[in-house]
């Protein structure tokens, strides 16, 4: 027995029947017209005119650059290089000196 590959016709060649379907037939979907939207009457946003305390629009707006931060401590006595550019922040006299004998 020779298997066709077919979905259309049967192992013998013969043209397979297409099976109504069964149960309601529902008919093309087909949109409906275009309607321009019409104006509101009243607010657009439900927040409208509502104040929130987290932002504060004292200082120029929230999106401003915030304040620049400088170190102004005693702890850190400099900066050294570890291997090719990772810089670490150097403590005390004999963590530089570790440092500095490292080899590379």
């Amino acid at each position: 027995m020779r298997i066709y590959g077919s979905m259309s016709h049967d192992f013998t060649g013969r043209k397979i029947k297409k099976s109504k379907p069964k149960g309601e037939v529902y008919a093309k979907y087909k949109r409906p017209a275009f309607e321009p939207m019409t104006a509101r009457s009243g607010p657009v946003r439900r927040d409208e005119g509502v104040v929130y305390a987290s932002v504060d629009c004292t200082k120029g707006g929230p999106c401003t650059a915030p304040e620049r931060k400088q170190y102004t401590g005693t702890l850190v006595k400099g900066i050294a290089t570890m291997h090719k550019s990772n810089a670490v922040p150097v403590i005390n006299d004999e963590q530089a000196k570790d440092l500095a004998s490292m080899r590379r």
